[in-house]
């Protein structure tokens, strides 16, 4: 029953979450069409938009659409091109002082260091154990993952299919990854697989 209704609620933040990026983007269509139909006042240093308005204007817009990504997406390289713009921004349009251009410059520094040794291709979104006799198709519906499986697997002839596929030792901590998500030998009993992890993907 908690995993149902945990179920439920997470089915909820996706739908809030997808609202808010169609909104997001709905807004940030309505910006583009107000520049292009203001484009010709560039020129022009005293009405909207001269070269600074459309600069920090573009930046904004940018922005808004990494939101919009990171919305849907929930990737963690998504996080860091909204990061990355968004010091970007500040350094470019704001016209801060040197001191603050060197903080800016090492932020990013910092975050392109991050993504090269620090991101992970699969990255954990929330763990669940089941006995490995479960069905797996039953597991997809109760999560809402896409565990490949052929009719009547369980997730011990899924699991053991894949290891024994890909020579990967069993044991406590082998484990398989799939596209959205991946399964994880967390009990042995008796040299028999007795329970399963199933882990969750935010890609």
């Amino acid at each position: 029953m908690r995993q149902i209704i945990s179920r439920i609620l997470k089915q909820v933040a996706v739908i809030l979450e997808f609202t808010i990026a169609i909104m997001l983007a709905v807004g940030v269509i309505l910006l583009c069409l107000r520049m292009v139909g203001s484009i010709g006042n560039i020129p022009n240093l005293d009405v909207w938009p001269n070269y600074d308005d459309l600069l920090e204007t573009c930046f904004n817009l940018i922005i808004g659409v990494e939101l919009i990504r990171m919305m849907y997406s929930h990737a963690p390289s998504t996080v860091f091109e909204v990061l990355l713009f968004a010091i970007a921004r500040q350094i470019i349009v704001e016209h801060s002082s040197i001191f603050s251009s060197l903080i800016g410059v090492c932020a990013i520094a910092v975050l392109f260091a991050t993504r090269k040794f620090l991101f992970c291709e699969f990255d954990v979104s929330d763990e669940t154990i089941f006995r490995a006799t479960s069905k797996a198709k039953a597991v997809n519906k109760i999560l809402g993952i896409n565990i490949p499986y052929e009719s009547g697997d369980t997730l011990l002839d899924v699991l053991l299919r894949n290891l024994e596929n890909h020579d990967i030792e069993v044991g406590v901590g082998a484990c398989f990854y799939f596209n959205d998500c991946g399964l994880r030998v967390a009990k042995m009993r008796d040299g028999k697989i007795s329970r399963i992890q199933v882990i969750r993907s935010i890609h």
